[in-house]
């Protein structure tokens, strides 16, 4: 049997999947507040609504979960980028990231779980599992509540997650989020929606040039306006002189 010959480099085995989400995880009680930075999140289930984290044993955020058994997920921003580094590469052990960062501290009312009130989205969670996985252990949690900044939602009460900004993290850097490239579903979304819409849009840029056509025309002021008339008076006496000049046998 032929071995293919391949167009990639292989390496040995890694997690390689990028980009991922930079999430600031806030834990603690009446007493302690701390913040750890988590690339290893993400959703597990819709219905129940679940989630988990993937934290070093050796981290301080590690044993405050284990013992509370809540955690706060806080989306990050452009706006955030310098705490989302800070919290990942600083121990809570030597100093109170909140006040370093200048962070505010909100707590959610039923679990009393410190939350960063300058995130546009903060998710409570609540540990069912814990997973000593490896280097990582994974805490397994229902999502008990969302907190969103009101200050995103439109006219129609649509929260619009997309405006605030959010940052991505892949391999070493981090990232902003960019344009829209599609919707959910719009590959297969029918023809007739994609004719409309090329349709649509050159409707849209005839209308432009015929009022960029009609805005030079009414443009012509003074002496230039006076020339383009003896231009056109010009034209039509030649037109005139052509019709009347008498025909003449060869």
């Amino acid at each position: 049997m032929t071995k293919l010959k391949m167009h990639k480099t292989r390496w040995k085995a890694g997690n390689m999947i990028y980009p991922i989400p930079a999430v600031m995880v806030s834990c603690g009680d009446e007493e302690v507040a701390n913040i750890v930075t988590v690339g290893w999140t993400g959703t597990i289930c819709t219905n129940p609504p679940m989630t988990y984290i993937s934290l070093r044993p050796a981290r301080h955020s590690y044993d405050i979960i284990k013992r509370t058994g809540v955690f706060v997920i806080n989306l990050t921003t452009e706006a955030l980028v310098r705490p989302t580094d800070f919290c990942g590469v600083k121990s809570g052990r030597d100093l109170d990231k909140f006040a370093e960062m200048g962070l505010t501290i909100e707590r959610d009312e039923d679990y009393n779980c410190p939350m960063i009130l300058e995130s546009p989205v903060s998710i409570v969670c609540e540990t069912v599992e814990i997973k000593e996985l490896g280097s990582h252990h994974m805490f397994i949690a229902n999502v008990k509540a969302v907190y969103v900044d009101e200050s995103y939602m439109n006219e129609k009460g649509k929260f619009e997650l997309n405006k605030t900004g959010l940052i991505a993290y892949s391999h070493g850097s981090y990232l902003k989020t960019g344009d829209e490239l599609g919707t959910f579903g719009y590959s297969i979304s029918k023809k007739k929606k994609v004719e409309q819409t090329k349709t649509a849009k050159k409707v849209t840029e005839t209308k432009a040039k015929e009022t960029q056509k009609s805005k030079k025309k009414t443009t012509l002021k003074g002496p230039k306006k006076e020339m383009a008339k003896k231009q056109n008076h010009k034209g039509k006496k030649s037109k005139t002189a052509q019709k009347k000049k008498p025909y003449k046998k060869a």
